[in-house]
Order: C-alpha cells, then structure tokens, then sequence
C-alpha cells in the first residue's frame, strides 16, 4: 500500500484581525484540540486579512509559530499574496515567501500562493519557493488554488509540475473563480461537479493532493433564530468526497470538526475494507484472480478501493490517534493497521 498525505481539513485563519489581540483567530487554531484540529492549517495573509494589517499579519505568523507549532499535530501552510494579473501582490507574495521561510521555515510544511494564473505563473511561484527553500535550507512546499480562467484552462498543464517540482496541492476557489467567469449571485451557487472530477483527476495522476472550496454559508436564520449550518456543510464535503477529493476547506472549527469526521471512513466501510481484503488477498494466494465476496465481483480494480479505505485509516492513526480508537471498536482497528 503507499502512504497517505493526510488532509481532511484545509482550514484558513486571518493572521490578523481588528481586535485587540490581532492574532485570536490564528492563535485559536494553532491551539486547537481533538476533531477540530486541522490537519492543514492555513494562517491567512491574503484576502482574509485586510490591506491595512498584512504586516501585522505576517509578524503574527512569525511570533506565534515558535511558540505553537511544535505541539501543532498537523501541518502549517500559510496563504501568501499573489495574482497572476497584479505584479505588485506577486512581488509582495515573494517578499511573503522569503521572510517566512528565513524567519520560521523550520514550521511550515508549505506555503499556499491564490489567483494563480496558467502554467507559467505556477512556475514563477515555484521558483519564489524553491529559491527561498535554497537560502533557507527549509524543505518548503507549494500549494496553489485554483480559482481563475485561465488555471482552468491550463490545469493538466500545471499539476503534471507536480511530478518534478515542489507543487503538492491542488485547491480550488470557487468565490473568484465564478467572479472571473461573469457569474452572478443567483439563487444557489452551482456545485461545479464537472471541475472537482478534472481536479480530483489531475491530482491522481500525478501524485497531488486535491482539496475541495470554501463553504461560507457558516449560519442560517429560521423563524427569528440563528443556527450553525452543518447540514448543509456536510453534504458539500460529502460531494466532494464522492468524488475522490483528499480533503475540504473549512472556515469554522465546527466545520474543521465535521470534515474531518466525514473524511474518515465509517466503521462499517472499515470493517467491508479489511474483511474483503483479507478474503480477496487468500484468493490470490490460491492462484484466483478475481473472486465474489457477498456477492461483489473483486479484482484489482476493487482492490484499490479498498486499500484506499484502510490506508486513510492507517494516516489519521499515525496523526491522530486518539481519533480512530474513538470511532473503531479494538478489534476492527487492530485488524485494519495489520491487514495486507
């Protein structure tokens, strides 16, 4: 089996606010416990952050990490300014990329550049991040979202980068994006299921991660009475998981709390994985290629399907353990971290 990155949840925090601790947001998920711990944390200094507090940001970034991030279960990406149309926000985005790296790239997993533009504009943005990696001599990453025209158009383009570079994700930005296309603000925003196939399949291919946009209908109002959305929430990560997505963009610990649930496969998917992989692995010892398993056909193509299931699993149990031991019986998980 290979080795899952994991990435439920993709949680962006402004790194600075207008508050009289400018850094609560960010210091709330550096110091988040249990499910709603993300397992990216993405500390805002883009468009969750106003103009006027990009540095405060940035220097909040750089005083909390030290004192956070080696308890950090998950991994940090900051999002950095970039837009593949605006030079001086690229020019800001590099400046962003050096400083973090010189100053904590000790912490940082990878950094995440916005409003990428076609495949020449990712390279820009790689090679900001690889020649701060060069001077730092930090192993720093790149993400980029996917959220113009023109990264759409040039999508196979930019994630075959993936094979021989330091691009690992693949995110989508569904608010600009549909600004960029002309869309308007009618009645329901559309799903986009034709792009997150594109995307989930691009990033298959070429050994990415893919991670579905932002939900920000965070609250409903019903006969005089505000409420978290969470049903709806859970249905957008629940399509997005359908379709092969590694992980969802929250904005909320509650919603940071449900995708990491919902990324998770169920006991009963658990328990189907390993009791077909054991039956169909005893097959192909006897010499069978294929085999009915309560009536399902197994090969190797259903085979995957259920290593995949397993191994997410065995990802969020080397993360978090106390997370799969509260959701699987003793047994079942014994059975699935020895299985294959």
């Amino acid at each position: 089996m290979t080795t899952t990155r994991l990435c439920r949840t993709f949680q962006t925090a402004p790194a600075g606010v207008a508050r009289d601790d400018s850094a609560k947001y960010l210091r709330s998920g550096l110091a988040a416990e249990g499910w709603q711990a993300p397992d990216w944390l993405v500390p805002d200094l883009e468009d969750g952050t106003a103009p006027d507090r990009k540095e405060e940001a940035l220097r909040n970034v750089r005083d909390l990490l030290p004192e956070y991030a080696p308890e950090f279960a998950g991994e940090i990406w900051p999002r950095v300014e970039w837009g593949y149309d605006d030079e001086a926000a690229r020019e800001r985005g590099r400046d962003q990329i050096a400083t973090l790296a010189e100053s904590v790239g000790e912490h940082l997993d990878g950094v995440v550049v916005p409003k990428v533009g076609r495949r020449a504009d990712v390279e820009a943005a790689e090679a900001a991040v690889e020649a701060a990696a060069r001077e730092t001599g930090h192993d720093v990453e790149l993400a980029v979202i996917v959220e113009t025209a023109r990264a759409r158009s040039d999508l196979r383009e930019i994630a075959r980068l993936g094979t021989d570079s330091r691009l690992a994700a693949l995110v989508f930005g569904p608010v600009d994006y549909a600004a960029e296309l002309g869309g308007r603000a009618v009645g329901r925003r559309p799903t986009w299921p034709g792009l997150y196939e594109a995307m989930s399949n691009e990033a298959s291919a070429n050994d990415l991660l893919a991670i579905g946009g932002p939900f920000d209908r965070l609250f409903r109002e019903r006969a005089g009475v505000t409420f978290y959305n969470g049903d709806e929430y859970a249905e957008h990560v629940e399509r997005e998981a359908r379709v092969g997505l590694d992980g969802s963009w929250s904005l909320h610990p509650n919603q940071t709390e449900q995708s990491n649930r919902i990324h998770l496969p169920t006991s009963d998917e658990l328990r189907e994985a390993v009791r077909k992989i054991a039956a169909f692995t005893e097959a192909k010892d006897d010499g069978t290629g294929a085999v009915s398993i309560d009536g399902q056909m197994v090969d190797e193509a259903t085979f995957k399907g259920f290593e995949n299931t397993v191994e997410t699993v065995r990802a969020v149990h080397d993360a978090r353990e106390s997370q799969t031991r509260e959701c699987y019986d003793a047994d079942l998980l014994e059975r699935a971290l020895s299985v294959g």
